[in-house]
C-alpha cells in the first residue's frame, strides 16, 4: 500500500502555489476606488481602540490592509515570501519597505480585528449601493420586490492551525475555529461574517444574531443545523420569513391542503407532539417528488402568491451557492492555509478573503454583463485562474482592456459553466412536476 501524505486526504490543501501571482492593475484599481485607504482612520471603531495599539508606526492600517489583501489576491504561499516581495516591489498602495516577520506576525496578533471588520462592512454598504443589473439575473425581479432581503446563512469549520509548508501528522492537528457566513441569494455577494475559536460550535449558536441582522420582512435560507421551534417562531413574531427542510421524524399536523398532485404536495401544519414543546405558530410544507425521492421543505410564508411552491424549492436549491463560496473561499483564496495561530490573526485572515470574494464576484457579474449571460452560468474560480493569462497578455500589449480579454477567451478559459446532464434531468423534472422549468436558474 503507497503511503499518502495526510494534505492528500483533504481537497482544500491540494493546491497551494510556491510562489506569487503578478499584480493587476485592473484589480488593485478596483481595490483602492473600493477601499479608500487613505480614509482607514476615520472608521468608527478606530477612535475605540486603545492609543498605544492605534498609534502612527511602519505598519499601520492601511498597510496591513494592503499585506493581507496581497496575501489573498496574489496568493502569496508564505509570509516570508510576502515580505520579500514588500521588500522589492511594494504592495498595492504601500510602496516597497522592510520589514521583519517577526513584526508582521506580532501585528496579526494584537492589530484589533475590529478594524478590519469596519473595512469589510464598508466593503459591503458601497458594493449594495452597486446592484447588479436585471439582465444578469433573469427571474429575480419579483422575489426582490416580495422581500426585503434573500440571504443564505452557513457555518463552515476552518482547517488545521498549521505552518504553510510543513504539514503536522493528524493527531496532532488543531482546527483554527469556525465561520459563519451571509451571501445574497442572488447576486451571491457576502453580506456578514462571525467567527468564534470553538470549531466545534453548534450553528444555533449564531441564531439570535442572524434574526437581529435580517432585516423586517427579509427572508433567511439555512440547513437542518439551525433546526429548532423557538426559532420559527420568533421569525414569524417580528415579521421575518425563513426557509429549510424538515427534519426527519418530527411530528406534525396538517391543518390544510394547498395543493396535492402525485408529484408535489403543498399544506399548512403545525408542529411538535408535546404540549411542553411545541412550535407555536403554523408553517408550511412543500413536498416534492424528485426522481424516487421525496424532499420536504419548511417556510413560514404561508400566502402562496407570496411564495410558490416551486420557488420554495428553487430558493433552497440555492442554498448550495454559499458551500460554493466556502469552497473557493478555502481551495481557491487560501483559506484552507492559516497564515497565524493566534484567532486574531485568523479573523483578520476570514475578513480579507471574504474583501477579495467581493471584488471577485463583481467581476464575475461585470463579466456576466459583457457575455450576456447569467452571473449562474459564469464560473468564478475559471474567471479568477484567467486573470494570470491576462497579467500575461498585459506584458505582450499593456492596452490590453480586462472585460474585452475575456470575452474574446471566454470559450477558451471555460468562463461558461458547462451544461451538466443533472442539470439537463433537473429542468425535465421541473417541467413535469411544475409545467416550466426553475424560474431562478
Amino acid at each position: 500500500m503507497v503511503h499518502r501524505p495526510f494534505r492528500d486526504s483533504n481537497p482544500d490543501l491540494r493546491h497551494q502555489m510556491q510562489f506569487p501571482t503578478m499584480p493587476i492593475e485592473a484589480i488593485e484599481r478596483e481595490l483602492y476606488q473600493l477601499l479608500e485607504p487613505e480614509q482607514f482612520k476615520p472608521i468608527q471603531a478606530y477612535h475605540q481602540v486603545p492609543e498605544k495599539l492605534r498609534r502612527e508606526r511602519l505598519l499601520t492600517l492601511p498597510v496591513m490592509m494592503a499585506v493581507v489583501l496581497s496575501l489573498v489576491y496574489r496568493q502569496v504561499p508564505s509570509l516570508s515570501e510576502l515580505l520579500r516581495v514588500l521588500a522589492e516591489e511594494g504592495l498595492l498602495w504601500v510602496e516597497a519597505m522592510r520589514v521583519s516577520k517577526q513584526a508582521l506576525s506580532k501585528r496579526l496578533m494584537q492589530l484589533p480585528v475590529r478594524l478590519f471588520q469596519g473595512v469589510f462592512e464598508q466593503v459591503q454598504a458601497r458594493k449594495q449601493a452597486r446592484p447588479l443589473p436585471d439582465s444578469t439575473l433573469p427571474g429575480w425581479q419579483l422575489l426582490r420586490e416580495q422581500f426585503s432581503a434573500l440571504w443564505i446563512a452557513d457555518g463552515s469549520t476552518l482547517e488545521e492551525l498549521r505552518r504553510k509548508l510543513k504539514v503536522q501528522p493528524q493527531d496532532k492537528t488543531v482546527l483554527g475555529g469556525k465561520m459563519m457566513m451571509v451571501v445574497e441569494v442572488l447576486s451571491h455577494r457576502p453580506v456578514c461574517s462571525w467567527y468564534t475559536q470553538a470549531a466545534k460550535a453548534n450553528d444555533k449558536l449564531w441564531c439570535e444574531t442572524l434574526l437581529e441582522r435580517l432585516p423586517k420582512g427579509g427572508l433567511l435560507i439555512f440547513d437542518l443545523g439551525f433546526f429548532k421551534f423557538p426559532w420559527f417562531d420568533a421569525f414569524t413574531e417580528v415579521g421575518k420569513c425563513f426557509l429549510t427542510r424538515l427534519r426527519e421524524k418530527t411530528a406534525y399536523k396538517v391543518v390544510c391542503c394547498l395543493a396535492n398532485t402525485p408529484l408535489y404536495r403543498d399544506e399548512i401544519i403545525t408542529m411538535g407532539q408535546y404540549r411542553s414543546y411545541p412550535c407555536k405558530h403554523p408553517v408550511r410544507l412543500v413536498s416534492v417528488l424528485w426522481g424516487k425521492t421525496w424532499y420536504y421543505y419548511l417556510t413560514n410564508v404561508l400566502n402562496v402568491e407570496l411564495l410558490s411552491a416551486q420557488q420554495v424549492c428553487d430558493l433552497y436549491r440555492r442554498r448550495w451557492r454559499i458551500e460554493d463560496a466556502f469552497a473557493l473561499t478555502k481551495r481557491l483564496l487560501g483559506l484552507a492555509y492559516l497564515w497565524v495561530s493566534h484567532s486574531n490573526g485568523v479573523e483578520i485572515q476570514i475578513y480579507s478573503t471574504w474583501i477579495f470574494y467581493t471584488v471577485l464576484n463583481d467581476l464575475c457579474a461585470q463579466v456576466a454583463i459583457t457575455l450576456r449571460q447569467p452571473l449562474e452560468k459564469i464560473s468564478m474560480e475559471m474567471v479568477f485562474r484567467s486573470l494570470y493569462h491576462y497579467a500575461q497578455a498585459l506584458l505582450r500589449d499593456p492596452n490590453t482592456q480586462l472585460l474585452l480579454y475575456l470575452q474574446a477567451h471566454a470559450r477558451l478559459f471555460g468562463l461558461l459553466k458547462a451544461e451538466r446532464k443533472r442539470h439537463r434531468e433537473r429542468d425535465a423534472l421541473s417541467m413535469l412536476i411544475w409545467g416550466t422549468v426553475p424560474a431562478l436558474s
